[in-house]
């Protein structure tokens, strides 16, 4: 599996990843760029079950992996079946732990949702694995004396999130969940001849025990590096919108959610956002970057990565759909053209209130709370500015009927070129 947007010429893979600014630790510049740049390499990555679903935070793991596929390395995709039982330790407090059968569903639902970002196919084929198979055949005397013994416990206590919780205390449960990580590394090199793990900075503590551990145990040489924490300029949380985590799964995260996220970025984050999860070449992107500098207003940037992640995330009919309802909600396309479950995702995010029935175009604007008061209400439509799916209503009196409502249950509601709001007519 290989990629024409990858760089040839003149950079390397390496190169173009310190460009993106997507190595932020590793065991060793020299060492990783010649596994990285010196032929195909197997590579992991892992996710724990700690939710039904993976959510943005985890895409860099994922686009990075999709990456170095294209450049022709092996993928281990690991879903933690058994350490997502355990729990990496928080700065904050004890995880709660989820019952094995909530982990085991949620193992099959991410393992699922990792499928189509990676090819199972060719020389470099992909492979889902699932730590239990290893982790769950080993007896508490095996794990004790097989692998505790090569960690010396001062080098675990002086891993930052555990010093943070000395204090207020640590289980012995995910104290040793460290352990659990550095094997699973050494058993992904006996068994497929994995050489290179990457995760997240926060994971780095995890990472270097576990290439510690292989040397311990006298095999290897293996590497590792890490991809930078990602944040926002303004100081909220990545990851996060006004109705909450931003996830993967179409169910509890509507593919128009998940493109208006990727569109609302902040100016100030977007061109780093774009180096980090674009497969755009370099030129490309910095092209698009001095267009954007250019131009901010126009918004080109975050255009591009809501369109190009959407559609890697949900596909191409999914990510038209989001553009067409970004469109047509402000009156630049046909709202009765958008899918119900389309139409009914935008309206949930702008503010969609629910009715037994339809009051006249004053009541409507005051129930969405595009209005404070009927006496507001009718000034706006007196003045033009009220609009029902994007007709201009005129009107101060004027209804609405069971013909006007999109797909037999939903109304648009607009005021002036920006505000809107839906109705949903409860059957």
């Amino acid at each position: 599996m290989t990629d024409s947007n990858l760089p040839h010429g003149r950079d390397s893979l390496t190169d173009d990843l310190l460009w993106r600014g997507l190595i932020q630790d590793s065991t060793g510049l020299d060492e990783l760029r010649e596994l990285l740049d010196g032929g195909s390499t197997t590579f992991y990555v892992g996710f724990d079950p700690t939710a039904p679903s993976l959510h943005v935070g985890n895409l860099m793991q994922v686009v990075m992996g999709r990456r170095l596929q294209l450049a022709g390395h092996r993928p281990l995709l690991l879903v933690g079946g058994a350490t997502g039982q355990i729990g990496d330790p928080k700065e904050s407090a004890e995880r709660n732990l989820n019952p094995p059968e909530v982990i085991a569903g949620w193992v099959q639902r991410i393992r699922d949702q990792l499928a189509p970002f990676v090819s199972y196919e060719g020389e470099n084929a992909a492979q889902l694995v699932n730590n239990l198979d290893w982790t769950g055949e080993m007896s508490v005397v095996e794990f004790l004396r097989d692998v505790g013994k090569h960690f010396p416990v001062n080098k675990m206590l002086a891993r930052e999130v555990v010093k943070a919780r000395l204090e207020t205390g640590i289980s012995f449960t995910e104290f040793s969940y460290q352990l659990l990580q550095a094997n699973d590394f050494f058993e992904l090199h006996r068994r497929h001849g994995c050489r290179l793990q990457y995760g997240g900075s926060d994971q780095w503590g995890n990472i270097t025990a576990g290439v510690d551990y292989i040397r311990r145990r006298g095999a290897g040489p293996v590497e590792a590096f890490t991809t930078p924490l990602v944040t926002k300029s303004d100081g909220t949380k990545f990851g996060k919108s006004e109705t909450g985590a931003v996830w993967l799964d179409p169910e509890m995260t509507s593919p128009y959610a998940f493109y208006q996220f990727w569109l609302n970025a902040d100016d100030r984050d977007v061109t780093r956002y774009l180096r980090y999860f674009s497969f755009r070449s370099r030129e490309e992107l910095e092209e698009l970057e001095k267009a954007t500098a250019e131009r901010p207003q126009a918004r080109l940037a975050q255009r591009a990565l809501a369109e190009e992640l959407t559609t890697l995330v949900h596909g191409e009919r999914e990510m038209a759909q989001a553009v067409a309802a970004s469109q047509a909600l402000f009156g630049r396309g046909a709202l009765d053209e958008l899918s119900p479950e389309t139409l009914r995702a935008a309206l949930t995010e702008a503010g969609l209130v629910h009715l037994d029935e339809l009051p006249d175009v004053a009541g409507l604007l005051k129930e969405s709370g595009l209005v404070p008061s009927m006496k507001e209400a009718r000034r706006v439509i007196a003045e033009g500015g009220a609009y029902v799916n994007n007709n201009r209503v005129t009107e101060v009196d004027a209804t609405v009927s069971a013909e006007d409502l999109l797909h037999g249950r939903y109304l648009v509601l607009r005021r002036g070129k920006r505000s809107f709001a839906g109705v949903e007519l409860r059957r």
